[in-house]
């Protein structure tokens, strides 16, 4: 039901977007609004947290926004997810958005994780690579995540390349463990 109701929620802001020119503002927006959810603990507990009233949250969402510079069209959305108690799914909306804006230039999104930040030249070879795989231009969502020790992992829509050295060598210890 959430992935129904995000996708419904972020096709009808990309619609609303392209009805009004606003597209590349509202990415931008979606942009810094992803950015400051997850830099921001007290954001994430606003727009996650069920006892917010309705009136909390609308004052909240519109003090953030107005400082954050975001288009009109924006806040009014976000106020709409408030007015209709669905800014717990936020997240998944933005996600939604963010893969549709995508697929509407003909792009594919590509989620990378690697256990360091990847630097600019990396980023353009990984982009050229995927897109050579694909036959797309392909935008990048990239995380960090020490825990891959090295490496990366790609996910394109329901592929998975997973060359990490985590992945490597829990692969090494169930080899080793079927010889002896």
């Amino acid at each position: 039901m959430m992935a129904g109701v995000a996708g419904r929620y972020a096709m009808a802001l990309l619609d609303t977007a392209r009805e009004e020119n606003q597209l590349s503002d509202v990415e931008r927006d979606i942009d810094t609004i992803s950015q400051m959810i997850d830099e921001s603990e007290d954001m994430r507990r606003l727009v996650r947290s069920p006892v917010f009233s309705a009136e909390d949250q609308t004052r909240a969402i519109e003090a953030v926004l107005s400082k954050a510079g975001t288009a009109q069209l924006t806040t009014n959305f976000f106020k709409l997810l408030v007015r209709n108690r669905r800014l717990f799914a936020t997240h998944d909306i933005i996600r939604a958005f963010k893969a549709l804006a995508a697929e509407a230039r003909g792009e594919v999104q590509a989620e990378v994780a690697s256990a360091i930040a990847l630097n600019d030249v990396q980023l353009n070879e990984l982009r050229e690579t995927l897109k050579a795989s694909v036959g797309k231009d392909v935008t990048l969502e990239t995380k960090v995540d020490p825990s891959l020790l090295g490496g990366l992992v790609v996910k394109i829509g329901s592929r998975m390349i997973d060359s990490s050295l985590k992945t490597k060598i829990a692969t090494l210890k169930t080899r080793m463990k079927e010889v002896g």
